[in-house]
C-alpha cells in the first residue's frame, strides 16, 4: 500500500510549507492525480486521515480530484480522454498510434492555512 508513503510525504510537505510560512494551522489540501497513476483515491484519503492527527492538520479535509488522460490518434484523429488507467488502441479505429497526453501521478493544487 504505497499510498500510505504517498499521504505522509504530502502531509509532512504541507506543514513544512505551513510553518515556514508562517501559519499555524491547514485547513484543507486540493490535490489532483492522474488516472493512469496507480493511486487508489480511498487509499490515499484513509491514510491521510490516519496520519494528519495530533498534527495542524488534524482539522484539515483532504480533497481529490482524479483528472483523465487525453489524446489524440494518429491514423483518424479521434480525440480521446479516458479514466481508464492505461489505453493500447484508439477506440474508433483499434490503431495503436496513439499520441497522450499523461498528467502528473500528483499535484498539489491549493492548501488552505491559517
Amino acid at each position: 500500500m504505497h499510498e500510505l508513503s504517498i499521504a505522509y510525504s504530502l502531509l509532512n510537505l504541507a506543514i513544512e510549507e505551513c510553518i515556514k510560512r508562517g501559519f499555524s494551522k491547514i485547513q484543507k489540501i486540493k490535490i489532483t492525480i492522474s488516472s493512469a497513476s496507480n493511486i487508489m483515491p480511498e487509499a490515499l484519503l484513509f491514510s491521510f486521515n490516519a496520519l494528519k492527527q495530533e498534527t495542524i492538520a488534524q482539522e484539515s479535509i483532504l480533497y481529490i480530484e482524479k483528472i483523465p488522460l487525453s489524446g489524440i490518434c494518429q491514423s483518424c484523429n479521434t480525440k480521446i480522454t479516458t479514466f481508464k488507467p492505461f489505453i493500447i488502441e484508439c477506440p474508433v479505429c483499434h490503431d495503436n498510434s496513439l499520441n497522450l497526453q499523461i498528467p502528473d501521478d500528483l499535484k498539489i493544487d491549493e492548501i488552505e492555512v491559517t
